[in-house]
């Protein structure tokens, strides 16, 4: 880890749900780390709550509520990060849908619904915190180190039976992401994607698939807290050793 991890500020964390979350997760890290958190979604309880355990545990944190599809309000968010003390060191670009679904069942409205929330919001939340981390460098208000992660799935490298419509969009915002990458490396600001290649144990599928969760047997599904850790890690590395893309499983799992 090189001395430029020591100058934490402000994160980003778009997409946040339940507790028992990855969203939610990466913003108690972030807290954890010494990070603002500025803790985005759609639904305020969700956020507050959020925020209210973050605070109990000594961390900063700010709720950020804004629909990622509206550019709109995508850039008001923004306008709040940039508002506050310090510059922005880490964004993650966290929020997704799936919808299991037979193709012919897909309707024209659900499939632009799904790309607009996986790969149209991430385009939007993405040219916002370029946009903003730039200006930073140029006032020299910048943090010392920047990052832009994104979540994808093993729909980002892989089209499924049923999963057409969800596939299509994480394959989508992976090529985006490559992109970005290649253009704002070279700027210094660090742009990966990280692939989540397996059932995570959260709320959001404990709650519709529990059993087969547990039908996994010990650790055969992703933990939250290890998902959040490998963020961070990649937050960490040194720029002479960037990674672009990295993929979590389970030790079990099938790939």
């Amino acid at each position: 880890m090189g001395s430029e991890s020591e100058n934490r500020q402000n994160a980003v964390i778009f997409g946040v749900g339940p507790r028992a979350g990855v969203g939610a997760e990466l913003s108690h890290q972030a807290a954890a780390r010494g990070f603002h958190v500025f803790v985005n979604g759609r639904t305020a309880e969700k956020l507050d709550a959020v925020v209210a355990d973050i605070t109990a545990a000594g961390g900063k944190a700010t709720a950020l509520p804004a629909d990622l599809t509206k550019a709109d309000e995508v850039s008001n968010a923004l306008d709040i990060v940039a508002a506050s003390q310090g510059g922005l060191e880490l964004a993650i670009y966290n929020a997704g849908n799936n919808r299991p679904e037979p193709f012919l069942d897909v309707t024209p409205e659900v499939f632009e619904s799904m790309w607009q929330v996986i790969c149209f919001g991430g385009f939007l939340a993405a040219q916002a915190t370029i946009r903003l981390m730039l200006d930073q460098r140029a006032k020299g208000t910048a943090a010392a180190r920047q990052s832009l992660f994104f979540t994808g799935a093993s729909g980002s490298l892989r089209g499924k039976a049923n999963f057409a419509a969800f596939a299509s969009g994480k394959g989508a915002l992976r090529m985006l992401v490559q992109s970005l990458a290649r253009e704002f490396g070279p700027q210094g600001i660090h742009v990966a994607h990280v692939i989540i290649d397996g059932v995570i144990r959260g709320e959001k599928v404990m709650s519709r698939f529990g059993d087969y969760v547990e039908s996994l047997g010990e650790d055969g599904a992703l933990q939250i807290d290890a998902i959040a850790a490998a963020f961070f890690m990649l937050h960490d590395q040194h720029r002479t050793a960037w990674s672009q893309e990295i993929d979590l499983r389970p030790f079990k799992e099938n790939y």
